[in-house]
């Protein structure tokens, strides 16, 4: 039997090569990324197809799609062929497709997605991947960055390793969707939402690897910090010291070694996985309107 490792290491391999399902893969940046040819995605994918685009985006974790004209329905049924797709609790929905989420603002409200973020971390189960599509873009600004935060992980010094390998962080809706919501949304949403408690390191499912999975938009402090410091501290000296490490983990999806960025396209498709990446919607364009809908794929509890 060929472990998921192995799957892996033969999808790398592929990369610029097509496969016997026609699919073609190229590489956007080192880091992360690549560019998927050789499908339609107004047709259903078969077996082959489906295992073969799960298996490139772990690997790869960001599959780009050019010049696919699909209906919202389309867009539905290829996402649901990687799980069930989630109906966010906040965000404005297709009328026809729930399942689609509808991104952008307008001319007079600019969007907000500019901050380095993972999908509903602060869901108890987050997801395991997003599909988004791009409707109507600027013709100049809007990209998105993604972010490798395995590669992010990878390159902390051993130390660094070590003091985050037992934390855990608090993840919540509020502080950043809050804003859009009324006193008794506010009230509703905690009810059904309350704050949820992932790993700082998870482990990637299917590939094994770590993952650095702390984000500056739902997170807002760890649930079990221990100071490093021997003896009798102030409550102050010990929160400073958990602020500065909180402040140098978010501060490495910035660093560009790390990242790929996208120049979008109307039909533009995105597909990430969400429990290795963080992505960053460039706010450059306001006034200028950029529309987009994103499918959501349920994932499972952080480990």
């Amino acid at each position: 039997m060929i472990d998921c490792e192995d799957r892996i290491s033969h999808t790398q391999a592929r990369v610029n090569a097509a496969s016997q399902t026609g699919i073609e893969l190229k590489r956007i940046s080192p880091a992360i990324g690549v560019e998927v040819s050789g499908l339609d995605l107004r047709q259903p994918l078969n077996d082959e197809q489906a295992q073969e685009l799960r298996q490139a985006l772990v690997a790869h974790k960001v599959l780009v799609f050019r010049d696919q004209n699909i209906t919202p329905a389309q867009h539905v049924a290829f996402s649901r062929r990687f799980g069930d797709l989630e109906h966010h609790p906040v965000l404005p929905q297709h009328p026809e497709h729930p399942e689609l989420a509808l991104l952008g603002g307008n001319n007079k409200i600019p969007g907000t997605e500019n901050v380095y973020h993972t999908d509903v971390s602060w869901r108890e189960m987050p997801s395991t991947a997003s599909v988004l599509r791009c409707v109507e873009c600027p013709e100049v600004g809007g990209d998105t960055v993604w972010v490798n935060m395995e590669a992010a992980y990878e390159k902390l010094p051993e130390a660094r390793k070590q003091q985050i390998a037992k934390l855990f962080a608090v993840h919540d809706i509020l502080p950043s969707f809050g804003a859009r919501m009324t006193p008794a949304e506010q009230a509703q949403a905690r009810g059904k939402y309350p704050p949820v408690v992932h790993p700082v390191v998870r482990t990637h499912p299917e590939s094994g690897k770590k993952i650095l999975y702390v984000n500056e938009t739902f997170v807002t402090h760890f649930a079990n910090f221990t100071s490093d410091f021997s003896g009798f501290r102030s409550a102050n000296e010990i929160h400073a010291q958990q602020h500065d490490l909180m402040e140098y983990l978010l501060r490495q999806p910035a660093i560009l070694e790390y990242q790929m960025r996208l120049r979008w396209q109307p039909n533009t498709i995105a597909m990430w996985d969400n429990r290795s990446t963080q992505h960053y919607a460039v706010q450059d364009y306001f006034p200028a309107v950029r529309r987009m809908h994103r499918a959501t794929v349920i994932g499972d509890k952080p480990f």
